[in-house]
């Protein structure tokens, strides 16, 4: 299949990042970090076009969207302030009236939010995990929690590149002196802190706000040996993807700008490969992208 319809009009792909107004007016399908995408999904007959969204562009984009068959998504939770609570909204509604979304904002709910840990803690990937859904709930739980567990990771909801994700381990009591806890943020650059329990707790309220919960996980010690990401495709498993990352690691003597606090390559592996191996090979992930987006449109190539 060369990835026409039963018409024989080719599907039409809209594939949409965040930008302002000039972005989305300079955007070519070669001038931006998905260029391979739109390279393999012309290889197997898909025309796929810039859709650079900005929340004041609302309407313009909703028209642009339901000309389209589908509409690839690459928009992170938080940026610079901004959320995605418009563009989910804008996302639910070009659904419901026939493209195509990936992923879709209500799956997103389901298995893109770090909930999606507490809900499946009971599966063999699971850990003593906590979920908080109001202040009240953190305020009465988590101390003790830290108090008696060790050095904790919490988690705000909806967030991406570190923010909202914290070690947290207390520290020796002061005499007379309030508890207190280390924190280290997992965002790129940050520093360990010492503060009152109190005051980082209240640091972390405005989680309740957008995403409406805080996962509370133990810290695991073997971080330093990397992350394994699992990358599927409907219900088969398309790839793997390690790294040896830095986030939740307190930087080294020279700082968190030097070069051995920065996180190592993102290694592609193919589904057949042996997870406990490291053997770098191509990045497939551009195809594998184009030809997930085939699939969920129900053609075979």
């Amino acid at each position: 299949m060369n990835g026409r319809n039963p018409h024989s009009k080719p599907y039409k792909i809209a594939i949409l990042w965040r930008g302002d107004a000039e972005a989305r007016q300079a955007a070519t399908t070669q001038n931006n970090r998905f260029y391979r995408i739109f390279e393999e999904l012309a290889v197997i007959g898909i025309h796929a076009e810039p859709a650079v969204y900005d929340e004041e562009l609302a309407d313009e984009i909703r028209e642009q969207l339901l000309r389209a068959d589908g509409v690839l998504v690459w928009v992170d939770p938080i940026r610079q302030a901004k959320t995605r609570a418009a563009l989910d909204a804008l996302l639910r509604d070009v659904a419901s009236r026939g493209p195509w979304v990936s992923a879709h904002p209500d799956v997103i709910l389901k298995m893109g939010v770090k909930e999606v840990l507490y809900r499946t803690k009971h599966l063999g990937w699971g850990c003593d995990t906590h979920l908080y859904r109001t202040t009240a709930e953190f305020s009465a739980e988590f101390p003790g929690r830290v108090q008696s567990s060790g050095p904790r990771v919490i988690k705000q909801n909806r967030g991406n590149d570190g923010l909202g994700v914290w070690k947290v381990e207390q520290i020796p009591m002061q005499t007379g002196g309030a508890d207190t806890v280390r924190v280290l943020h997992a965002q790129r650059g940050s520093i360990p802190q010492d503060l009152p329990l109190q005051e980082f707790m209240a640091r972390c309220e405005p989680y309740f706000a957008w995403g409406g919960c805080i996962i509370d996980q133990p810290f695991q010690p073997r971080l330093p040996d990397g992350m394994i990401r699992c990358y599927m495709g409907t219900d088969k498993v398309v790839g793997f993807g390690h790294q040896l990352i830095k986030a939740l690691i307190p930087p080294p003597l020279e700082g968190p700008d030097s070069p051995t606090a920065q996180p190592g390559p993102r290694i592609m592996h193919g589904p057949e490969i042996n997870v406990s191996s490291c053997f770098a090979i191509p990045d497939q992930a551009p195809a594998a992208i184009a030809r997930l987006a085939l699939n969920r449109m129900g053609v075979q190539e």
